[in-house]
């Protein structure tokens, strides 16, 4: 790997260097990690005691901070402490507890966790003076807010919710496509037959049913009863959703701003010192969202952590207008990062993760079909 002064790595950072950004002050957090805040390559982020209802979404822009801006679309308060109710449609700013004093080589991206994508929760991470959302420039010094709008479940959230995580990165951590090529062949990435790496790893869409009586995915359901986000296996996964099965057709209409769990073709591995992220829109390939909580910790469908033959599971959302996709169509592409240092844990180790190993699969949140 290569070093941006001679001695420090670059890339993606594991658990064990984002425990010594708290341990050096770059990172902090108003209270004591949670036990398992710290994914292999990954932080969770922590809701603060406080959300407020805004007008709109919106960035702050080079001049201004979030809190700045919260004084002109701040609509009202709603305490988090004892749990609250965030409805659809609406948007809402919480302060997070984790705020960060990054150094000058070591920037930040933020994406939804998986389980919050599969909600269909749209949420996105704002640092002050930001010029983009999920992004905190190198040497960022200050607080981060998430912004939440549930679109099809209304959520119960407290404070100490998690529903976004954030990794670390010094330097350029992309690997190139040729590398990529160079991985496959050592480590398969995806199964399937020869492959087109140039803007990552193709993914698809199965719609060939393999799964048991024909399943193809779910559509989600309107007007429904409470999710509450910290609460796994409380929902019967009929009252929330529509299975989708498939009657000898393999393609699928898209309805406009319907959301869709569906499940790719291939089997995807993450290698041991690398990550990957889902890109999560492509205009390229139709006018459709694919994939809100795009990032996979290292060993994602690694045999070696109990991952064998995992499927990326993707969330659908088409724009505008109907849309036709068919089995077997790239829908995304997974782009690979290298690690800055080989990683103490790997995803999944241990039974610890909800979705290692998963074929078509649900958030943690639902109850398994009988």
């Amino acid at each position: 790997m290569t070093a941006t002064d001679g001695t420090r790595p670059t890339g993606i950072f594991p658990a064990h260097m984002i425990r010594e950004l708290f341990a050096s002050g770059a990172a902090a957090s108003a209270g004591p990690l949670d036990a398992d805040q710290i994914q292999p390559a990954s932080l969770d982020l922590r809701l603060g005691d406080v959300a407020y209802r805004v007008r709109a979404s919106f960035l702050t822009g080079p001049q201004t901070t979030v809190e700045e801006k919260l004084q002109d679309l701040r609509l009202h308060t709603i305490p988090l402490t004892g749990g609250a109710v965030l409805e659809t449609g609406c948007v809402y700013i919480v302060p997070l507890m984790e705020r960060l004093a990054l150094p000058a080589d070591i920037a930040a991206a933020a994406n939804p966790k998986s389980s919050t994508g599969r909600l269909d929760v749209f949420t996105r991470v704002i640092a002050d003076r930001g010029r983009a959302f999920d992004t905190v420039p190198a040497g960022y010094c200050g607080p981060l807010y998430a912004e939440i709008s549930p679109r099809t479940f209304p959520v119960l959230v407290r404070a100490g919710s998690r529903l976004s995580q954030i990794r670390f990165r010094r330097g350029s951590a992309r690997i190139t496509e040729d590398d990529l090529a160079a991985l496959h062949r050592a480590m398969p990435l995806i199964d399937g037959a020869s492959h087109d790496f140039s803007g990552g790893v193709p993914v698809s869409i199965d719609l060939e049913g393999r799964a048991r009586d024909g399943l193809v995915g779910f559509r989600a359901k309107r007007h429904t009863a409470v999710i509450d986000v910290d609460a796994k296996n409380a929902c019967d996964v009929l009252d929330f959703w529509e299975p989708m099965t498939t009657r000898g057709s393999r393609s699928l209409v898209l309805d406009p701003n319907e959301f869709y769990i569906l499940v790719s073709r291939e089997a995807v591995c993450v290698p041991p010192e690398t990550a990957a992220e889902m890109v999560p829109f492509d205009p390229l390939v139709g006018e459709f969202r694919v994939h809100y909580a795009g990032f996979f910790d290292p060993g994602f469908g690694y045999d070696g952590a109990g991952g064998a033959g995992a499927r990326a599971v993707l969330e659908v959302r088409s724009h505008e207008v109907p849309f036709i996709v068919d089995h077997g169509q790239t829908v995304g592409r997974l782009v690979y990062e290298h690690l800055a240092e080989k990683p103490e844990a790997l995803y999944g180790e241990g039974g610890t993760s909800s979705y290692q190993g998963q074929a078509l699969k649900l958030s943690k949140h639902f109850r398994a079909l009988d």
